[in-house]
């Protein structure tokens, strides 16, 4: 099945982030503050949020989790024009996977 959105947590978060990234389709961020956990979704339409288990507190955590997921894409052109450039790249070869 597909799913909308996901949470992965390791030690650091950056783990998880660079996993993830790696999955088609998903736009993984490393996140630590409320702003970006809103943010990174408005903005960059971020779909799965990455936590470091050893760098935030549980409380925090929660809190992050919930901003990430009240947080709705905006539709605005230019993020919608960043979007498209994101795709673009997953398509195109690059010299890292030539």
């Amino acid at each position: 099945g597909t799913l909308e959105r996901g949470v992965a947590i390791c030690g650091s978060g950056v783990g998880a982030s660079i996993c993830a990234n790696k999955i088609p389709g998903v736009r993984a961020g490393l996140i630590r503050d409320h702003f970006s956990a809103g943010q990174g979704v408005e903005d960059d339409h971020m779909n799965v949020i990455c936590i470091g288990g050893r760098t935030v507190g549980s409380s925090v955590a929660w809190d992050l989790v919930q901003a990430f997921l009240a947080a709705e894409f905006s539709h605005a052109p230019r993020h919608l024009r960043r979007l498209s450039k994101v795709a673009r790249l997953e398509t195109q070869p690059t010299r890292a996977n030539v």
